[in-house]
């Protein structure tokens, strides 16, 4: 581990200010060195208060510990501070030659896309922004609902975390306080030869703890914290994958259910050029989604979007 992040850590765990001196003695490193380090660690975000004759007091912000969560998660992580898309950064590594079970992670995206190509807000703080790479080398009508699965991990990762329930829109969507605060993207690749599909990548954006968000998009647009937030991206990157591979697939599709904001609403969609309304009765284990018209006529949605006609 680099020094400012071995001095991150010591600073996470202290409630109360530490000198330089004593950060030194236990890391074996020089005051210059901690200082510098100190630095680093302001450039990185975090807020970080001194006092002469006291020391360093971590006021708020966390760092992204690749090393911590390759331990906890057994995956392997390729860190990149700043990148376009993590999507992009998979898809590469997948023409690289890079094996499943890899997870692509940043703290900035500067050409984030969600669902559709639409931008995705990436600042530069209070971000997580993440893809994990799996070969599944199965059919297509036999691969498991990802989506769906990972957004029944992030819901039992933040439960167990934090308490807090959040909810989830169909189908890839994650709400806090009637506004959205991740979203996932799924994608796969498959093999002209065999017919299987070789590779998903699954993309998760979180809104971790960011304070403000452009206009555009303010209204919509939620954090999961108000920084500082009481736990660190660590702990939920490391959480959200421990549940998705741990937790059995059938548990995380009835958190997926049980926790889905559009079941029993009603809800408008588009189809056929049409602006058609309905009440959301089911979501099939494939993440389809059941729609009883207005006539009681029932329509599955196999993708696409939809719109609660009302939060309350």
């Amino acid at each position: 581990m680099k020094s400012h992040q071995l001095v991150y850590q010591i600073l996470a765990r202290e409630n109360d200010y530490i000198s330089g001196e004593k950060i030194g003695e236990e890391l074996n490193l020089s005051r210059t060195s901690i200082w510098k380090a100190i630095q680093r660690l302001q450039q990185e975000g975090l807020e970080i208060d001194s006092i002469k004759n006291r020391g360093y007091k971590l006021i708020q912000g966390d760092l992204i510990l690749p090393d911590v969560i390759q331990e906890k998660t057994n995956l392997t992580i390729l860190y990149n501070p700043e990148t376009k898309s993590t999507q992009t950064d998979a898809k590469e590594g997948i023409e690289g030659g890079s094996q499943g079970n890899t997870l692509y992670l940043s703290t900035c995206q500067t050409a984030g896309r969600g669902r559709f190509q639409r931008p995705y807000y990436s600042p530069s703080q209070g971000g997580i922004y993440m893809s994990l790479h799996i070969q599944p080398n199965l059919p297509y009508d036999q691969l498991p609902a990802y989506t769906l699965l990972t957004a029944g991990a992030i819901y039992k990762a933040i439960k167990n975390l934090t308490l807090i329930d959040v909810g989830i829109k169909w189908v890839n969507d994650i709400y806090f306080k009637n506004k959205k605060m991740a979203g996932i993207l799924t994608e796969a690749m498959t093999s002209v030869e065999t017919g299987l599909v070789t590779d998903v990548i699954i993309g998760v954006g979180i809104n971790f703890a960011i304070s403000d968000f452009p206009k555009e998009i303010k209204e919509k647009a939620g954090s999961l914290f108000t920084p500082p937030a009481p736990i660190t991206r660590n702990e939920l990157i490391s959480e959200i994958w421990r549940c998705f591979y741990q937790t059995a697939p059938e548990e995380l599709l009835y958190l997926y259910k049980e926790h889905s904001l559009v079941l029993g609403r009603e809800v408008s969609f588009i189809q056929d050029q049409t602006e058609k309304k309905g009440v959301a009765k089911d979501i099939s284990d494939k993440g389809q989604l059941l729609i009883q018209l207005d006539d009681q006529t029932e329509i599955w949605l196999h993708s696409g979007e939809i719109s609660l006609t009302s939060w309350t």
